[in-house]
């Protein structure tokens, strides 16, 4: 399997051009704001989201100012959208660094959000790119209607499965929909390649997360178990498919420790011992494959190309990495 930066190569030069001109959108005339976001810039992550972008305008016709400025804002609202999270959860940590309310409290979080968010918007709107600006605000809507109705969901208990794969379709399989439609959109794709780029990216979106799931039942780097999901009473796939195999009074045990032992690292470890006996595990992988082979039927009904390979090779890396 290829390292990321190996897939990267095919538009590295793209994407170095893509950074400048991201920290440019970024900048602002007040000290304090554009130390900020300096912080966040030299923070930033594996750069995927903006990848999907590039390589989806290749598949599609290729890369235009407008598939810059679509990465871009893909990276303004959702950055925005973190930091704004952060502030809900009281979260101190981002990625292994301090979040930007542990530094700078929450108000000055808050106002940088907005002021993340407003630079997205103005960036669209400067360049007419409506269309864009519209895949995205859609993105950052469904995001946020999937955050709170796994709140709901969180405090009922409810472990439906249709319920769970309607969350991380918001939550997570939305932006990487944006992402792909967007890349599509600002190579001047017609409407039917935009819409089935969306689609690839939303299975590709439910995949990855899936993925994540899968992680939480491992252990950290101290050798205990995560059960991050768990201690936040989410009830994700691997569990759900475990609490299928089992009898009422052995489901009704394990969702009572949930509930009620989850900050407890004995009862943690119980819950996973119970998920991986029950081939939880295995079979919330296949379901993840399956979501894959239904997002490569998508991609290979777009020409052959050097591009499409590239973007192939990044989808398997979102279901082959190891963190």
């Amino acid at each position: 399997m290829p390292t990321l930066d190996e897939i990267k190569k095919p538009i590295a030069v793209e994407i170095d051009l893509f950074e400048e001109k991201f920290k440019k959108s970024m900048h602002s005339s007040v000290p304090l704001l554009d130390r900020i976001t300096h912080y966040i810039y030299k923070r930033k992550g594996k750069q995927m989201r903006p990848m999907f972008v590039f390589f989806s305008a290749k598949v599609c016709g290729g890369i235009t100012e407008a598939t810059y400025r679509g990465a871009a804002l893909v990276e303004l609202l959702h950055t925005a959208s973190l930091v704004h999270d952060d502030v809900v959860d009281d979260a101190h940590e981002r990625r292994g660094f301090f979040s930007i309310n542990a530094l700078w409290k929450n108000k000055i979080a808050v106002l940088v959000g907005d002021f993340l968010l407003s630079k997205g918007l103005l960036l669209s709107v400067e360049h007419k790119d409506f269309n864009l600006l519209e895949i995205v605000s859609n993105a950052v809507r469904e995001m946020s209607e999937g955050e709170l109705l796994q709140v709901e969901k969180v405090r009922r208990m409810d472990i439906e499965e249709d319920i769970y794969f309607e969350v991380i379709r918001q939550k997570t399989a939305s932006l990487i929909a944006s992402c792909c439609s967007c890349g599509a959109a600002s190579s001047g794709a017609n409407t039917e390649d935009i819409e089935r780029m969306r689609l690839f990216g939303e299975k590709i979106g439910i995949a990855f997360q899936i993925k994540d799931d899968l992680f939480d039942f491992g252990y950290d780097d101290v050798g205990k178990p995560r059960g991050i999901d768990i201690k936040e009473k989410k009830v994700t796939l691997p569990l759900i498919y475990a609490l299928k195999s089992c009898d009422k009074t052995e489901k009704r045990r394990i969702i009572n420790l949930v509930k009620n032992h989850n900050e407890e690292a004995e009862k943690v470890q119980e819950i996973i011992s119970f998920v991986k006996k029950t081939g939880g595990l295995e079979m919330a992988e296949q379901t993840m494959l399956r979501f894959q082979d239904e997002a490569f039927e998508i991609l290979n009904s777009f020409p052959e190309t050097e591009q499409r390979k590239s973007l192939e090779q990044l989808v398997r890396y979102t279901t082959e990495r190891k963190k």
